[in-house]
């Protein structure tokens, strides 16, 4: 929907009524205006997944998008006049005094009712997500930006629920004008100007399992895969699964990978005992227990992280795990033995439990048919009682997804050059770079526990790179934009925003797989940044010492900022996924 269209809806989407509306009504609308990019894609992909797809999977699966009421973006417009909040765009507030000052403006009395009539009729977990203009658009860097924020919608009392839902409204509001969000428009050309904000609400696909609610399966599914491996071509696709709420993949990174066109192959690895070290330990659950007072403290405060061990007290480990056996060193599909639990989806992608593979197949050659490219789904799943009830798929977004084809060729022999100051054969994007500056962790003084501090260190540098318009290289330990501190460096892309290639080196004490279902990925690809990743136990590693050489520009006790007197040679082969920085243009 263009954002200027203030009357029609797709066909897809109805008028919200708060005299009739009931869980029937399965995508409204409250308001005038857009319904942002994230909304759009789905009202714009409902038709095809209920005419197209669904039907050929019946009766085991059944396919659709979650219920949702959308509030369109005329309410953000008011909201902001109502509370004269357009002071906070050019305040200096930190981003908790943005988040008070947003609680405390008062919402339109309009939507106050309609949103009163929704949790009257609605008594299921929420989640309440950002769906603005620029959001999911095609080449827009903006995923994982804004807030989602769920909500158990549980209270007995209609108030209650109404404060909670309210509240939440204002934080994704909020969230267009936190530090992060400022950053991301910078860094991809927009001023705030250009954005407006719809909000989603929307159910959460899942189950109660002791006031945990939580999907039995949650994914993220990309046409293209910038690391295929066997015999997995690109064009094949990749898939990321986890246990639990998607937080998992989108922020944390842990998740098992497949190819949906050989969903039975194993990343790779050594011993089976190795499998171990790659399996999800725990997940992210809604926590469904009641509070006692109504309180705003941030993003995930009604989540909470379990370990599996409660999972498999909660039944849903049996469909989805498999078991190690260190007598024999081997690994039995289920939970039928004794022994450590491995999160590898073996008795779906194995076992043929059921078609998830073939539908995500499916799927993504359906939408990006639709969508004219190559796109990027997030779904959840709930298969606890696959031999009573159909399983069910909530589709829950499709945005583009965007990769460069035009020729660039980097031949294996020149991985091993003299020059050489990176290479690797997992190199993601395609493109050549000619550039100067170069600003590296100090391999000397790196230990993951300073790893907060380090990300501060970055955006200082980086602010002052990007005020200089300089483009940079940005070399680092550990995988960058992890969630977990003593997996790399939890920057998020605003923080180095000026870096047009990124090098993530693992080390003896931080080794990892690169999550290509992360938001941060999203972003690194969108904005075309050419990402090098090198593991310190293959044949390429990082020179280290030659950079300690080179003149330094800016120094703190982390990081190092160096420029180069003759401009780095870049290049990045997205046919064969080779890489290499070479000291001399």
């Amino acid at each position: 929907m263009r954002p200027d269209d203030k009357c029609r809806l797709p066909d897809a989407v109805t008028r919200f009524n708060r005299e009739t509306f009931s869980y029937r009504d399965r995508f409204t609308c409250i308001g005038l205006g857009s319904l942002g990019a994230k909304a759009g894609g789905l009202a714009n992909i409902k038709e095809l997944l209920e005419i197209q797809i669904a039907p050929s999977f019946k009766p085991a699966i059944q396919i659709g998008i979650p219920f949702l009421t959308v509030i369109a973006t005329e309410f953000f417009d008011i909201f902001l006049e109502l509370n004269d909040l357009f002071a906070v765009t050019s305040s200096t507030f930190s981003d908790e005094q943005v988040i008070d000052v947003f609680q405390e403006a008062q919402l339109p009395a309009q939507l106050v009712a309609d949103l009163r009539a929704f949790v009257a009729k609605i008594q299921t977990p929420l989640a309440i997500r950002s769906s603005s203009l620029l959001e999911d658009a095609m080449r827009e860097p903006f995923a994982g930006v804004y807030a989602t924020k769920m909500i158990p919608n549980n209270q007995s009392d209609l108030e209650a629920r109404l404060w909670a839902l309210t509240s939440a409204v204002k934080y994704v509001y909020a969230s267009a004008f936190l530090k992060k969000a400022q950053d991301y428009l910078r860094a991809s050309g927009h001023s705030l100007g250009d954005e407006k904000m719809a909000v989603i609400i929307q159910e959460v696909v899942g189950a109660c399992h002791n006031a945990r609610f939580y999907p039995d399966i949650s994914g993220v599914a990309r046409s293209f895969n910038f690391y295929p491996l066997g015999l997995a071509r690109p064009d094949d696709g990749v898939v990321a699964l986890a246990l639990g709420l998607g937080k998992a993949i989108v922020e944390d990174g842990i998740a098992w990978h497949f190819s949906p066109a050989y969903p039975q192959a194993n990343p790779p690895y050594g011993a089976s005992r190795d499998l171990l070290k790659m399996t999800q330990k725990y997940f992210w659950a809604i926590d469904m227990r009641v509070a006692e007072e109504n309180r705003v403290t941030g993003e995930i405060e009604h989540l909470e992280k379990h370990p599996l061990a409660d999972a498999e007290q909660d039944g849903t480990l049996s469909s989805i795990a498999s078991t190690y056996k260190a007598e024999d060193e081997k690994i039995v599909i289920g939970i039928g033995d004794s022994g450590p639990r491995i999160l590898d989806f073996a008795p779906i992608l194995k076992a043929n439990l059921a078609p998830l593979p073939e539908l995500l197949k499916e799927l993504l050659k359906c939408c990006g048919e639709s969508l004219g490219t190559m796109v990027d789904i997030e779904f959840a799943v709930t298969l606890s009682h696959p031999s009573v009830f159909p399983i069910r798929f909530g589709f829950l977004q499709v945005r583009p997804m965007v990769a460069s084809y035009s020729p660039v060729e980097v031949r294996i022999e020149e991985l091993s050059r003299r020059d050489v100051l990176v290479a690797t054969k997992s190199a993601l994007g395609n493109g050549i770079l000619s550039i100067c500056d170069v600003v590296h962790v100090k391999p000397k003084t790196f230990e993951a526990k300073h790893s907060h501090r380090i990300g501060l260190e970055l955006e200082t540098i980086n602010r002052k790179l990007v005020n200089d318009k300089a483009q940079y290289v940005l070399i680092g330990i550990g995988r960058w934009g992890s969630s977990d501190p003593s997996a790399g460096i939890p920057v998020n892309f605003g923080q180095i925003s000026g870096a047009r290639a990124i090098v993530e080196t693992t080390s003896p004490g931080i080794d990892f797989i690169l999550s290509q279902g992360t938001h941060f990925f999203h972003n690194v690809t969108s904005l075309r940044v050419l990402y090098f990743s090198v593991s310190h136990t293959g044949n390429y590693s990082v020179d280290w010492e030659w950079l300690e050489r080179q003149p330094i520009i800016d120094e703190t006790e982390f990081i190092r900022h160096v420029r180069l007197p003759s401009p780095l040679s870049i290049r990045v082969d997205g046919r064969t996924s080779q890489g290499v920085i070479l000291k001399r243009a």
